[in-house]
């Protein structure tokens, strides 16, 4: 079974000489002598180093507390999630999985071996409470595959202890600049390794994970685009696109372990992506992204079991947490926790064998075949103000014509149709201004707030529509039962008070919409 622990540390040169007085750190009142320890650690990669590429060390290593496989990934700078798992001779599935959408169907194969010898300090407070670890690593590096050779040197790391103030290492990186020891120019041991033992001496860092793209991949006349910083439409549609593809495979392991709000924000990706391939097909032929549509909207639906019910739950718990007591007849708090349960397990369970599919795992290799060869249009080479304006304007026009059937038509089914409709195009409305913000600014900013206004007061009203059908439906399993069904009605009546004044409130807030973005309406 494996467990998750925060690693917040940071890593300097050292010439060997040792540590200075580090009773002298603010806060510090003994450093205790925990002695040496012999660390043998196998770091395991794809041939073209997908994990380095994405500074993700996956290792098992024997000596020390915590002898095991490690998987780690970036948090933040100087901070990253461990996921151990215990001391095994082959890779855990569980871990495995978690590296998934990175590696795909590569062999993970031992790349590098560090050897270290570590010297560890305790640095604690006057209650004897551990403030943060510090070491002094001797480490050896042996490249494992082709030609590589070895690597020598020592370095210091000092980790906070758990639950620890991240203030306190700046005190302690204060005292070792004051002696002289500097940070570390390399994020890792691992990515120096790699560095120092690269067959070839030029190499300084580890190669970009290349995109393999499937072999029934069709192809398009491609035109040439300029690197770096976005000059061209084509280029600010480009880059929007690897970021979505980015945020899919980064939240990957996070769907995979049920990290709260994971499958919501990797099911908005998901949609930004198939949301941008349909806005900006002047762009990006359709020919090759219409397919890719399709498997992201296969993964979005299937994201939206959970997700969808997600939100459902926690709404139906806060009104029934708002009801006094009077109002609430029967079991229907356990009922409620029953059904979201058994809903949620039922959903993740099928959610991780979809990330476990050869069509998710295809998706991913498609997206990155399409962002190393795009199919560009004429028009992606053109300057992105025109272009991406077209764009966003034929959205925004689609929208207004979906809010003016909405509130020409009366309370009911058809208009709720065409609500949920209107929340839909409010989204890509959204997400088209998002991906030409950086070329049109304000304007484009401006779009995005008031899209997401409105997405919240329409997703309320959908939300209600889909409470008031769950309501009604435990309703009937209540009453079966032999339950009073009193409470489901109340909270019916709320949900249809709710939805009267979304609808209600969409008016005025339609009309303050089109008159600050008037520059997008004429």
């Amino acid at each position: 079974m494996a467990d998750t622990k925060r690693e917040i540390e940071r890593k300097y040169q050292s010439d060997g000489s040792g540590l200075p007085d580090l009773t002298r750190v603010p806060g510090v009142a003994t450093v205790l002598d925990k002695g040496v320890t012999h660390l043998d650690a196998t770091y395991h990669d794809t041939a073209d180093q997908r994990l380095a590429a994405a500074s993700v060390t996956l290792r098992r290593r024997t000596g020390g507390s915590d002898a095991g496989w490690h998987l780690k990934f970036p948090v933040a700078p100087g901070a990253r999630d461990e996921i151990r798992a215990p001391l095994s001779d082959t890779l855990p599935d569980e871990l495995a999985a978690l590296v998934r959408s990175r590696v795909r169907d590569r062999d993970l194969l031992p790349v590098v071996r560090l050897r270290s010898d570590r010297d560890v300090r305790h640095l604690a407070d006057a209650d004897g409470r551990l403030l943060a670890e510090v070491s002094v690593d001797t480490v050896h590096a042996e490249r494992l595959t082709g030609d590589g050779g070895t690597a020598r040197w020592t370095e210091i790391e000092v980790e906070l202890a758990d639950d620890g103030d991240p203030a306190f290492l700046d005190k302690v990186e204060k005292r070792l600049r004051k002696a002289g020891i500097h940070p570390a120019s390399s994020a890792s041991k691992l990515a120096r390794a790699l560095a120092e033992t690269a067959p070839d001496t030029t190499a300084t860092t580890a190669p970009e994970a290349p995109a393999t793209a499937p072999e029934a991949a069709p192809r398009h006349k491609r035109r040439p685009r300029p690197a770096g910083k976005p000059v061209t439409a084509g280029d600010h549609v480009l880059a929007y696109v690897r970021a979505q593809r980015d945020a899919l495979v980064e939240l990957d392991p996070a769907v995979r372990q049920d990290v709260p709000d994971s499958v919501h924000r990797m099911r908005v990706a998901t949609r930004r992506l198939r949301s941008t391939f349909r806005t900006f097909r002047p762009v990006l032929d359709r020919e090759a992204t219409d397919p890719v549509g399709d498997d992201l909207k296969w993964l979005a639906t299937e994201l939206g079991l959970d997700r969808d019910q997600e939100v459902l739950a926690e709404r139906l718990r806060s009104s029934l947490a708002a009801l006094p007591d009077t109002l609430v007849a029967g079991p229907v708090g356990h009922r409620l926790t029953t059904w979201a349960e058994t809903r949620h397990a039922g959903a993740h369970g099928r959610l991780t064998g979809i990330l476990d599919s050869r069509r998710y795992l295809t998706l991913l290799d498609t997206l990155d075949a399409l962002l190393a060869d795009p199919p560009l249009r004429k028009k992606a080479g053109a300057e992105p103000d025109k272009v991406l304006t077209k764009a966003v304007r034929k959205n925004l026009d689609k929208l207004t014509g979906l809010v003016t059937h909405a509130l020409d038509l009366p309370p009911g089914t058809d208009r709720d149709v065409v609500l949920h409709e209107a929340r839909k195009k409010t989204k890509r409305t959204r997400y088209a201004a998002e991906a030409a913000a950086p070329a049109l600014g304000r304007p484009a900013d401006d779009l995005v707030t008031a899209m997401k206004a409105l997405q919240n007061l329409l997703g309320d009203h959908q939300d209600s529509v889909m409470a008031r059908k769950t309501l009604r439906e435990l309703a009937a399993v209540a009453h079966a039962a032999g339950e009073s069904a009193f409470t489901y009605g109340v909270l019916h009546a709320r949900e249809e008070r709710r939805a009267e004044l979304a609808e209600a409130a969409l008016p005025e807030a339609w009309t303050t919409i089109t008159e600050d973005l008037r520059p997008w309406t004429t």
